[in-house]
């Protein structure tokens, strides 16, 4: 750094001796602003020491002391105020932070922040929390210590992970094949606790692949069969879309029944707001004939703006819907009811194969349905499930209406065959 004093000064006191280097920087009147380390027994190694620090300051590595000094707890609160992230995804950092990291570094500087350190944390958090959390919270750890290099430490002492001897795969969640006959009776039991909208709530996500909060922020101005007329157009920068979507969306048969993916719902901070879809990923969705019918029949059931409301009237998102009613639907209930049961419940057989399975599955089972096929384009594909398509292919390709209506075709193909199979059955039984 230019104009740094090149002078160490060393000065002796008692038995000891201290080092004094200016670190680059001024004080409010102007003065240069000096820093020491005391302790030396020995001048040589004590103006080294000075010499060194000069080395770091002009190299832009040298970490000041009152710098090093800032309080691990103090850097955790700015950088938490920093980062930019969606709403679901701050939360989680802050109550990472607030539960685990805070209260383990609550009387430990940054600088002092050593590998020695860094792996106590690491051996309390994974005896305290299973694997799988233990390790997004050593993942937030390991932000923010990298982020605190060069102003607060020199280096992060997170220990990397080397890719070094026999590979061994990550395990995956273990994947059924899905019939439809398993979507029907999860279905049903959702009605049975939420109405007619959980029974078409559960259809739409397994013929869609939609998340979940896309699901709970569904409006029915962005439903069919009131999308797109009914679409508010409020981006004046999207008006060729809107003209697209007017062209190739709406009323069978010159048109294609659609949904719009346009928003979800999340609570970051008490009540209900709408953000954009995960990964801004806002699209277009063919539905077949079979779920556009219900779509509609549940719309002209209720004038909640909501398409899957709540009993209440308000949106799923605001409903605890895997607690109170995934739950029962996919793993069964033995049904409650009776004076002074505040929330009667029916009793509801388990669905084979769906025990403690996440609602989201039925997200993966479409894709693979979409990939069963072995007719539709990878890319439109991956499109309806709102991923980006990287490389040329993503650059070069467009989902077309044949492929759409492919999809809608093959789709309603599908739920044709399933509820022949169903009426054949009911008519043996008979």
């Amino acid at each position: 750094m230019p104009g740094i004093d090149q002078h160490v000064h060393i000065e002796w006191r008692g038995g000891t001796c201290r080092v004094k280097w200016w670190c680059g920087e001024l004080l409010p009147n102007g003065r240069k602003r000096y820093e020491s380390k005391g302790g030396f027994t020995d001048e040589d190694e004590a103006f080294r020491h000075g010499q060194d620090k000069l080395y770091e300051i002009r190299h832009g590595t040298n970490v000041s002391n009152r710098d090093g000094a800032t309080m691990f707890n103090e850097w955790v609160a700015d950088w938490l105020a920093s980062v930019d992230v969606k709403p679901i995804t701050e939360r989680n950092y802050k109550s990472m932070a607030s539960r685990h990291i805070e209260p383990f570094f609550k009387h430990v500087a940054v600088g002092d922040v050593d590998v020695l350190t860094y792996r106590a944390f690491k051996k309390h958090i994974l005896g305290k929390l299973g694997p799988s959390s233990a390790r997004n919270v050593l993942m937030l750890l390991g932000m923010m210590l990298d982020d605190a290099v060069p102003r607060l430490i020199k280096t992060s002492p997170v220990e990397r992970t080397r890719r070094r001897g026999t590979y061994k795969k990550k395990p995956r969640e273990r994947k059924r094949d899905v019939p439809l006959a398993a979507v029907e009776q999860l279905a049903q039991n959702m009605r049975a606790l939420l109405g007619q909208s959980g029974y078409v709530f559960v259809w739409t996500m397994a013929m869609t692949g939609m998340r979940p909060a896309e699901l709970y922020g569904l409006r029915r101005e962005y439903c069919y069969p009131y999308w797109p007329a009914a679409d508010p157009r409020e981006d004046p920068d999207e008006e060729d879309r809107y003209e697209e979507d007017a062209e190739r969306y709406g009323k069978a048969p010159t048109h294609m029944p659609a949904i719009r993916v346009q928003q979800q719902v999340q609570s970051p901070e008490g009540g209900l707001r709408f953000f954009p879809p995960k990964y801004d990923s806002y699209r277009s969705l063919v539905v077949p004939p079979f779920l556009a019918e219900m779509l509609e029949d549940l719309l002209e059931s209720h004038d909640s703006p909501w398409v899957f409301p709540a009993l209440g009237g308000g949106s799923l998102g605001a409903a605890s819907l895997n607690r109170r009613y995934w739950r029962p639907s996919a793993d069964g209930s033995e049904g409650r009811d009776g004076p002074g049961v505040r929330r009667p419940r029916p009793k509801l057989e388990e669905v084979p194969g769906w025990k403690g399975k996440r609602l989201y599955l039925l997200r993966h089972a479409h894709k693979a349905w979409l990939d069963e096929d072995g007719i539709h384009s990878r890319f439109a594909i991956e499109r309806r499930m709102g991923h980006e398509v990287q490389g040329v292919e993503g650059l070069y390709s467009s989902v077309t209406v044949p492929m759409e209506q492919n999809i809608a075709n093959a789709l309603q193909v599908r739920w044709e065959k399933f509820t022949a199979g169903r009426d054949d059955k009911d008519d043996e039984m008979s």
